[in-house]
């Protein structure tokens, strides 16, 4: 006789996952379970779960950094409990976010003096960056209207139609007004002329991007601090520039090194990237830069003594993690300006590898620009019978999430798919995606039209309502065939 035994609830020990009760129950969804559950249980479950998730390195609608050396990883890990806010118990990780800092600013031409401590701060990402850049805006455009005895309660800011969220939600939470200079069908940036022709004596900033989400286009910044210096000099106004570089502080300065875009420019008093895209870290990490002290208003700043030694701090979060700073460090010096260059080249090549490898299938219109952040947007040609969300779908199948969407007004009728290259994506894996495309193509061709207009349903026939006379008549009637039928079969 076999004899078996019962494991109780309260046994926490496990065997093998697969062989015991928790892999038989559902997982809580809204309150915490009662009782414990094994750590390899817990781990193996959620493990498994998180396998439905995408792959990250296939990730292709995403700036964001996806892969780090093991090296960094460790040092990642090893500063993981690490708050950064506690300066007084952590003054070396300080330390490395101020050097941080000042390479960046360096790198952005900063008007500074070799060993001049640069004016900026680590954020948790560039919309944070964005909003701390937006308040020293709004504050000193207020203070400067307070000087003059003049009224400060309608503040705006002047933006393109294809801005990040993230400059709405500043707008939106800080009572700013946004005005936006619409797109138009094929120039998909702002235009400088038309944000200066906006600007007033209640304009802040102009916010300007180098790099655009929707194509990677670097707007004109040069051309935008000529405009507004002309404007600023017959107004009085001063009005200055912050530039969202986003996804292009990491890679203007390699690949575009004459072209001005930054402090160079002396309207440009701030400028916002982000270390989680182009800098090379994993997502978490953003960094805004001030011109001067002058732009950051002192009112904004706390002041922490750590250590007998003043520590001004200016962010909307207090605890936040330390290892992405560690880890941007890391890359500043592990690659310099030659280690960058090199990644920023590669990445580019790519990007014209996929470009013109989608250009061969003469299926296609390239709606990014060779100059820019590395990546290729473009559009079907004939969308008469399919458009850009099915193939995006059917991407998918093959493990690639590539995103497809619609160009803000006024180009909403413009659909496009993008593909952003990131350091880690190989000509081999552009030129399987290429050929991975031509098959969904193939299949499309296939299948029948999404976008056909229906077939318009049959006309009703309408049939008269017969009286009560009628309908007995019309069943007397068929009993009458239905026996003069039997009878001629010979059946009684």
């Amino acid at each position: 006789m076999v004899l078996s035994k019962a494991v109780s609830e309260s046994d926490m020990s496990v065997h093998s996952t697969f062989a015991s009760r928790y892999v038989r129950a559902s997982l809580p969804r809204y309150r915490m379970p009662e009782n414990s559950i094994p750590k390899e249980a817990a781990y193996q479950i959620i493990n498994d779960e998180l396998m439905l998730d995408g792959n990250p390195r296939l990730n292709l609608a995403s700036f964001v950094t996806t892969w780090m050396e093991p090296e960094c990883d460790k040092l990642i890990m090893a500063a993981i409990n690490k708050n950064y806010v506690d300066m007084d118990e952590y003054p070396v990780t300080t330390e490395l976010q101020n050097r941080c800092v000042n390479m960046i600013a360096h790198l952005f031409h900063a008007p500074l003096g070799e060993d001049e401590t640069a004016v900026g701060v680590g954020t948790v990402g560039s919309s944070e960056a964005i909003m701390l850049a937006g308040l020293a805006f709004k504050r000193r455009w207020q203070n400067k209207r307070k000087a003059e005895g003049k009224p400060f309660d309608k503040p705006n800011i002047i933006t393109g139609a294809n801005v990040q969220v993230c400059w709405e939600k500043f707008a939106r939470y800080f009572e700013v007004e946004l005005k936006e200079v619409k797109l138009r069908d094929g120039y998909y940036v702002m235009d400088p002329e038309k944000a200066v022709d906006m600007v007033n004596e209640n304009t802040i900033c102009v916010a300007a991007i180098l790099g655009s989400t929707l194509n990677g286009e670097f707007e004109d910044v040069k051309l935008l601090n000529d405009l507004l210096d002309k404007k600023n000099k017959e107004t009085g106004w001063e009005t200055p520039i912050h530039v969202d570089a986003a996804s292009g502080g990491f890679i203007a300065p390699f690949l575009y090194p004459e072209l001005e875009w930054d402090f160079r420019l002396p309207w440009v008093k701030s400028i916002n990237v982000s270390g989680h895209k182009y800098g090379l870290v994993y997502a978490g990490i953003g960094w805004c830069i001030w011109r001067n002290k002058e732009d950051l208003p002192e009112e904004l700043i706390f002041h922490i003594n750590y250590l007998g030694t003043d520590q001004p701090t200016f962010t909307l979060n207090f605890s936040k993690g330390s290892s992405q700073v560690i880890a941007q460090y890391y890359q500043l010096i592990r690659h310099g300006f030659e280690g960058y260059r090199n990644i920023m080249e590669n990445c580019h090549e790519n990007a014209m590898v996929l470009k013109e490898g989608l250009v061969k299938t003469g299926r296609f219109d390239i709606v990014s620009k060779d100059e820019g952040v590395p990546l290729v947007a473009f559009s079907l040609k004939d969308r008469s019978r399919h458009d850009e969300f099915e193939i995006s779908d059917m991407l998918r199948r093959f493990g690639w999430i590539v995103p497809a969407y619609t160009m803000p007004p006024d180009a909403q009728h413009v659909t496009v798919l993008r593909v952003v290259i990131r350091e880690e994506f190989s000509r081999t894996l552009a030129e399987r995606l290429v050929l991975d495309i031509e098959k969904v193509m193939y299949q499309l061709d296939a299948l029948p039209s999404r976008l056909m207009p229906p077939v318009p349903p049959a006309p009703l026939l309408v049939v008269a309502k017969k009286s009560e006379l009628e309908t007995q008549r019309s069943v007397t009637e068929a009993w009458k065939k239905f026996v003069l039928a039997k009878r001629t079969n010979g059946v009684c």
